[in-house]
C-alpha cells in the first residue's frame, strides 16, 4: 500500500499592520470630495441666494458699528500676514532640516502655498458676489473664501505635517483653537462674513486631503475600502455649512446675528479641523518613513 506524504508548508507570517490594513487613499479621496462639496454648498447657500446675502450683510453692518466691543480681535488687525507666512515658511524649513527630512519639508511648503494660491484665484477670477442693492454701504466685492482664515488653516496643516507624525493629531487640535480665533476675529472686525471663514477652512482641507490622497496612492498601504470612514468623509463636512445657514437665518436681530456669526465661525473652524484629523492621522508624508513601513510589512 502506497502512503502519500504531503508536504505542509507553514503559513506565511504577516505583520499585524497588513491584516488590519485599509485603503487610506479611498478615505482621503472621499474626504477631499466631501470638503470640496461643502465648499460649493457654502458658496451657493450664502453667496448665491438673496437670503444668505441679506443675513450676512446684517452681520457686517453690526460688526462695522461694534466699535470697542471687539477689542479681543485687535491683535489680528496689527498682524502682517505676509511676514507671518514668511516666518512660518522659514520655520517649516528649519524643522525639516533639523529632522533631516528635506522631502517632507518640501511637501509641507507645497501644502502651505497651494491652498492660498487656489483661494486667491477663486476669489478674484472665478467666484463673484451678486449685488443685493444694500443701502447701508456694505462692500459688495467678493470676499469668499477668506484669505486670512485660509492662511491660518494652511499654516496649521504645514506645521502638523512637518512635525513627527505621532504629534500630528495633537498639533491639529491645539492649532485648531488658533484657527477658530482667527475665524471669529475676521467676523468681529467686519473683514469677512461667516461663509468666507467656513469656505477658507473647507478649501484648505480639500486641497490637503487631495494632496494626501496622491501621496497615499503612490505608497499603497491596504486594499480594503472601509465604508463608514468613506461615508463620513463624503457627508460630514457639509454639516457645519448647513448648521451655520440654519442658525444664522433664525436669528431675529442684528446683534443676535453678529454674536451667532462669531460663535459659528469659531465652531465651524474647529469642526473642520477635527474632521481633518482622522484622514491625516496615519498618512506617511515622509518618503523615508514610508520606506520603513513597507520593510516592516515584508
Amino acid at each position: 500500500m502506497a502512503v502519500t506524504i504531503s508536504e505542509t508548508r507553514p503559513a506565511p507570517v504577516r505583520h499585524p499592520l497588513v491584516t488590519q490594513a485599509v485603503s487610506r487613499t479611498a478615505v482621503l479621496a472621499a474626504s477631499a470630495a466631501g470638503f470640496a462639496f461643502a465648499f460649493v454648498a457654502a458658496y451657493v447657500l450664502f453667496v448665491r441666494t438673496e437670503a444668505g446675502r441679506s443675513v450676512e450683510n446684517g452681520v457686517v453692518r453690526s460688526a462695522q458699528s461694534a466699535g470697542t466691543t471687539v477689542d479681543w480681535a485687535g491683535p489680528l488687525r496689527q498682524a502682517d500676514q505676509v511676514v507671518l507666512l514668511g516666518g512660518v515658511a522659514v520655520l517649516v524649513v528649519v524643522i525639516a532640516l533639523v529632522r533631516r527630512r528635506f522631502a517632507l519639508g518640501v511637501t509641507a511648503l507645497f501644502l502651505l502655498t497651494a491652498p492660498l494660491v487656489v483661494a486667491q484665484l477663486l476669489k478674484l477670477y472665478v467666484l463673484d458676489r451678486p449685488s443685493t442693492g444694500d443701502r447701508f454701504g456694505v462692500a459688495a466685492h467678493n470676499s469668499f473664501p477668506s484669505g486670512h482664515v485660509s492662511a491660518a488653516m494652511a499654516v496649521l496643516v504645514a506645521l502638523a505635517i512637518v512635525l513627527p507624525r505621532r504629534y500630528r493629531p495633537q498639533a491639529l487640535v491645539l492649532g485648531g483653537v488658533g484657527v477658530a480665533w482667527v475665524s471669529a476675529a475676521t467676523v468681529a472686525l467686519g473683514w469677512h462674513r461667516l461663509s468666507d471663514t467656513v469656505g477658507g477652512c473647507l478649501l484648505v482641507a480639500a486641497v490637503t486631503c487631495a494632496g494626501a490622497a496622491v501621496v497615499s496612492a503612490r505608497r499603497p498601504d491596504g486594499d480594503r475600502v472601509p465604508p463608514v470612514p468613506v461615508l463620513c468623509g463624503l457627508l460630514a463636512p457639509v454639516a457645519p455649512v448647513l448648521v451655520g445657514y440654519l442658525v444664522l437665518g433664525t436669528a431675529t436681530s442684528g446683534a443676535a446675528q453678529f454674536v451667532a456669526a462669531m460663535v459659528l465661525a469659531a465652531l465651524s473652524a474647529l469642526a473642520v479641523v477635527v474632521l481633518l484629523v482622522g484622514p491625516l492621522r496615519r498618512v506617511a508624508f515622509d518618503p523615508a518613513e514610508a520606506r520603513v513601513r513597507r520593510l516592516l510589512r515584508r
